[in-house]
Protein backbone atom coordinates (compact mmCIF):
# COMPACT_ATOMS: atom_id res chain seq x y z
CA UNK A 1 0.00 0.00 0.00
CA UNK A 2 1.55 3.27 -1.12
CA UNK A 3 0.63 6.08 1.25
CA UNK A 4 2.14 9.54 1.48
CA UNK A 5 2.38 11.97 4.35
CA UNK A 6 0.36 14.49 2.36
CA UNK A 7 -3.36 14.20 2.90
CA UNK A 8 -5.17 13.21 -0.32
CA UNK A 9 -7.88 15.38 -1.79
CA UNK A 10 -11.18 14.43 -0.21
CA UNK A 11 -14.23 13.39 -2.24
CA UNK A 12 -15.88 16.68 -1.34
CA UNK A 13 -12.90 18.73 -2.54
CA UNK A 14 -12.81 16.80 -5.81
CA UNK A 15 -16.56 17.13 -6.28
CA UNK A 16 -16.45 20.90 -5.79
CA UNK A 17 -13.12 21.83 -7.41
CA UNK A 18 -12.98 19.36 -10.29
CA UNK A 19 -16.64 19.03 -11.20
CA UNK A 20 -19.00 21.64 -9.79
CA UNK A 21 -16.84 24.76 -10.20
CA UNK A 22 -15.65 24.07 -13.78
CA UNK A 23 -19.20 23.17 -14.84
CA UNK A 24 -20.64 26.10 -12.85
CA UNK A 25 -23.11 23.85 -11.07
CA UNK A 26 -24.47 24.93 -7.69
CA UNK A 27 -25.33 22.55 -4.88
CA UNK A 28 -29.00 23.11 -5.65
CA UNK A 29 -28.44 22.26 -9.34
CA UNK A 30 -26.53 19.13 -8.42
CA UNK A 31 -29.24 18.08 -5.98
CA UNK A 32 -31.84 18.38 -8.73
CA UNK A 33 -29.70 16.44 -11.22
CA UNK A 34 -28.90 13.64 -8.76
CA UNK A 35 -32.27 13.40 -7.09
CA UNK A 36 -30.51 13.68 -3.73
CA UNK A 37 -31.60 16.15 -1.04
CA UNK A 38 -29.70 19.45 -1.11
CA UNK A 39 -28.56 18.77 2.46
CA UNK A 40 -26.95 15.51 1.28
CA UNK A 41 -25.04 17.38 -1.46
CA UNK A 42 -23.99 20.08 1.00
CA UNK A 43 -22.67 17.47 3.43
CA UNK A 44 -20.73 15.76 0.63
CA UNK A 45 -19.19 19.07 -0.45
CA UNK A 46 -18.19 19.89 3.13
CA UNK A 47 -16.79 16.40 3.82
CA UNK A 48 -19.45 15.75 6.44
CA UNK A 49 -20.77 12.72 4.57
CA UNK A 50 -18.89 9.84 2.93
CA UNK A 51 -19.34 8.47 -0.56
CA UNK A 52 -21.41 5.29 -0.40
CA UNK A 53 -21.88 2.79 -3.23
CA UNK A 54 -25.27 4.33 -4.05
CA UNK A 55 -23.87 7.86 -4.10
CA UNK A 56 -20.93 6.71 -6.25
CA UNK A 57 -23.33 5.20 -8.77
CA UNK A 58 -25.43 8.38 -8.84
CA UNK A 59 -22.43 10.72 -9.22
CA UNK A 60 -20.89 8.54 -11.92
CA UNK A 61 -24.15 8.65 -13.88
CA UNK A 62 -24.41 12.43 -13.58
CA UNK A 63 -20.76 13.20 -14.41
CA UNK A 64 -20.09 10.35 -16.84
CA UNK A 65 -17.25 8.71 -14.93
CA UNK A 66 -17.12 5.44 -13.01
CA UNK A 67 -18.40 4.57 -9.54
CA UNK A 68 -14.88 3.24 -8.85
CA UNK A 69 -13.52 6.76 -9.26
CA UNK A 70 -15.69 8.02 -6.39
CA UNK A 71 -15.23 4.95 -4.18
CA UNK A 72 -11.44 4.98 -4.64
CA UNK A 73 -11.37 8.65 -3.70
CA UNK A 74 -13.24 7.82 -0.50
CA UNK A 75 -11.03 4.79 0.17
CA UNK A 76 -7.82 6.84 -0.14
CA UNK A 77 -9.17 9.40 2.29
CA UNK A 78 -10.34 6.73 4.77
CA UNK A 79 -6.98 4.92 4.73
CA UNK A 80 -5.03 8.14 5.13
CA UNK A 81 -7.20 9.19 8.08
CA UNK A 82 -6.80 5.78 9.75
CA UNK A 83 -3.02 5.81 9.37
CA UNK A 84 -2.59 9.44 10.40
CA UNK A 85 -4.90 9.65 13.40
CA UNK A 86 -2.84 8.63 16.46
CA UNK A 87 -5.66 6.93 18.38
CA UNK A 88 -6.80 4.97 15.33
CA UNK A 89 -3.25 4.00 14.40
CA UNK A 90 -2.58 2.75 17.95
CA UNK A 91 -5.71 0.57 17.76
CA UNK A 92 -4.59 -0.82 14.38
CA UNK A 93 -1.09 -1.55 15.65
CA UNK A 94 -2.50 -3.65 18.53
CA UNK A 95 -3.71 -6.23 16.03
CA UNK A 96 -1.57 -9.37 16.10
CA UNK A 97 -0.58 -10.95 12.79
CA UNK A 98 -1.19 -14.67 12.36
CA UNK A 99 2.13 -16.45 12.15
CA UNK A 100 2.87 -18.65 9.18
CA UNK A 101 3.33 -21.64 11.51
CA UNK A 102 -0.22 -21.27 12.79
CA UNK A 103 -1.52 -21.11 9.24
CA UNK A 104 0.42 -24.27 8.32
CA UNK A 105 -0.90 -26.10 11.40
CA UNK A 106 -4.43 -25.15 10.49
CA UNK A 107 -3.99 -26.42 6.91
CA UNK A 108 -2.56 -29.76 8.13
CA UNK A 109 -5.36 -30.39 10.62
CA UNK A 110 -8.12 -29.32 8.23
Amino acid sequence: MLMTKRKPATPGEILVEEFMQPLRISQTDLAERTGLPRKHINELCRDRRVITADTALILSRVFGNTPDFWLNTQRRTDLWEALNTPARLLRIQRAKPIRKTLVRQWKISA
